[in-house]
């Protein structure tokens, strides 16, 4: 397929779904681009790859979100958020982000509350931060011990808040660690959640256990309308290439594992369900090209993930790639079409 139709694909797929109330009913599998019975592709963009805006490299993307004037706020692992056009994905401006010692942060997580300001985590320590529209730090959130790096706790370094999301009505965060902490199957991650309290601050609130497959981590998670999660499991074989996969998963009915020391836990506790929406790697290529070997060659290192609109019948998905600035690797987005009933 030539570069353009694709393209033209994906800004088509962007203009959806940027459009909550787009008209007539819509499968997941109707533009013929089918993942799975429950995704399809609509395109791809390389737009941005190794481009720089205002001094500043575009890439390294982590995670993606829905601002609230429209954009897509983008942010950057080298600590930059950058606010993007949602439907030609020109950046439109880039803000520094620093901790309270005005050190660069190691940005993994994003996003926007219901009063506009930006949740941020960084997996250095691992800590969640809260940032006014300009980039002025203005609060910290509480993190359990044992999700501490060691020595200070259990969690791998490179391996803790890598996704995050709000859970419908804006009151609850969660976040997602990437890989599990010591002592615990080496399959199971803990997604840790607060609640807003009534003065705007974030109060720890329950813990649950999620189950990745055998050698992949999770670098992302979005609610979904109804409260379910999708989650992104990842992972990189040298030679072979990128593994994505997206579930759909449901923490209703899960064990609060806050107080579980170690897991699983004896009698088990109730891990989060998950199923299987699709390998990326199904997904038709679309004349996508890679820079190493990949099982498909559209598949990039995929880590970041929002949900931008959606039709009757399926949610509009954004994901895109962290190039980590190498020449070996892409930053591509991705525009998806998920179902989710079942």
């Amino acid at each position: 397929m030539p570069l353009r139709t694709h393209l033209a694909l994906f800004t088509a797929g962007l203009a959806a779904a940027t459009c909550l109330t787009a008209a007539g009913p819509a499968q997941a599998h109707d533009s013929g681009h089918a993942c799975s019975p429950a995704v399809s592709i609509d395109g791809f963009s390389d737009a941005l790859d190794k481009t720089t805006y205002e001094n500043t490299y575009v890439g390294n993307f982590s995670a993606l979100a829905m601002d609230r004037d429209g954009s897509l706020a983008a942010l950057s692992d080298r600590s930059s958020l950058f606010r993007l056009d949602a439907r030609t994905l020109k950046p439109r401006s880039v803000i520094p982000l620093a901790d309270e010692n005005g050190t660069a942060l190691d940005s993994e997580g994003l996003a926007v509350a219901r009063d506009g300001t930006y949740l941020i985590s960084s997996e250095t320590e691992p800590s969640i931060r809260r940032y006014s529209r300009t980039g002025r730090l203005l609060d910290r959130l509480p993190v359990p011990n044992a999700l501490r790096v060691s020595p200070a706790g259990r969690a791998q370094p490179n391996g803790t808040f890598e996704g995050l999301t709000l859970l419908p009505g804006g009151r609850t965060l969660l976040a997602s660690m990437e890989y599990a902490l010591s002592g615990d199957d080496s399959t199971i991650v803990r997604f840790q959640t607060w609640r807003r309290t009534a003065h705007g601050h974030f109060a720890l609130g329950a813990q649950y256990a999620y189950r990745t497959d055998p050698g992949l981590g999770v670098p992302e998670v979005q609610a979904t309308p109804d409260g379910r999660l999708l989650v992104l499991e990842r992972g990189f074989t040298s030679g072979v290439g990128n593994t994505v996969r997206l579930y759909l998963a449901d923490p209703r009915g899960a064990t609060d594992t806050s107080t579980i020391g170690t897991l699983p836990a004896h009698p088990e506790a109730r891990l989060i369900r998950k199923t299987l929406l699709t390998d990326l790697a199904a997904c038709p290529s679309l004349g996508a090209t890679a820079k190493q070997p990949q099982p498909n060659p559209l598949l990039d290192n995929i880590e970041a993930m929002t949900i931008t609109g959606q039709t009757k019948n399926a949610l509009k998905v954004l994901l895109a790639s962290d190039d980590n600035e190498n020449k070996t690797q892409t930053t591509r987005f991705y525009a998806l079409r998920v179902r989710t009933t079942t």
